[in-house]
């Protein structure tokens, strides 16, 4: 399934799929005539692992940031909401981090910007588990990048770009959208959708939910997997992806302590 990425008119060219040893040619920069171009009239879909190192980038809350640079879709394909980067329309719908000189948040920029100009696809085998993945070339008219004599690996690229925890991440979320458009789905009421944002995409808000509700007394969960998300925000978001498994799914993600602990048991706090 193909993770969240930028989307524009042209759409990109995915017939041509690449694996990690296979290669392409491309290089960005100061030095390309078309620099930061791609980061304008642009689409960029935001994952909740992007949410949370733009978050703790900018030295914001989950909800400040939400409020400030984002905007929440509820109609998508998958079925769960999608946060969405709110474009500066007064430069041209371009991404409010974008300067002359390039990304101000390049360390932490979101996953569909550093594989730019690859897209990846990921699927999980239904009887082992194995995961296999392949890649494309998005190639967009503008983009004067594939010019450059610059060639790479696509395993280079993912290394140079930082993929490797963004990859992760991504396919625990992809997971959670297979079981919908897979028919293993629930009708996402409202509280199903609050589970999902608060879990996804509130940080502070789902830690409070499990240390300050009955959460640990409802479950059995590893004293070290506890410490861990008390302080890992990275952690706790890998949790969080578990448990919504177990709480929409019914998957037996997670042990309950009682007979009374069902996938609904636990209600996430009323929005303040």
């Amino acid at each position: 399934m193909p993770e969240p990425t930028h989307k524009r008119t042209p759409l990109a060219n995915t017939t041509k799929r690449l694996t990690r040893d296979d290669s392409f040619r491309f290089a960005c920069g100061p030095h390309v005539p078309c620099f930061t171009e791609c980061c304008g009239k642009l689409e960029l879909i935001l994952t909740p692992y992007d949410v949370l190192r733009l978050k703790t980038r900018l030295g914001l809350s989950s909800g400040d940031f939400i409020d400030e640079y984002t905007t929440m879709r509820m109609r998508t394909a998958h079925g769960f909401p999608d946060l969405v980067m709110r474009m500066d329309h007064e430069a041209g719908k371009r991404c409010p981090f974008v300067t002359a000189g390039g990304c101000s948040v390049y360390e932490d920029r979101p996953g569909a910007c550093r594989i730019y100009p690859l897209g990846r696809a990921s699927t999980r085998h239904p009887l082992h588990g194995g995961r296999s993945e392949f890649y494309f070339v998005v190639r967009e008219d503008h983009c004067k990048g594939f010019e450059q004599p610059k060639e790479w690996l696509v395993s280079e690229w993912l290394e140079d770009q930082g993929m490797e925890d963004y990859n992760r991440m991504n396919d625990l979320l992809m997971e959670l959208y297979v079981h919908r458009t897979r028919g293993r789905s629930v009708a996402l009421g409202q509280q199903h959708v609050q589970m999902f944002i608060m879990a996804c995409y509130n940080t502070e808000r789902f830690r409070s939910f499990i240390f300050e509700s009955p959460f640990l007394r409802k479950f059995h969960l590893d004293l070290t997997l506890v410490e861990s998300i008390r302080v890992d925000d990275a952690k706790l978001l890998e949790f969080a992806f578990q448990w919504l498994k177990f709480a929409l799914f019914q998957e037996p993600t997670l042990k309950v302590r009682g007979a009374d602990a069902t996938p609904n048991g636990l209600r996430p706090p009323p929005e303040q």
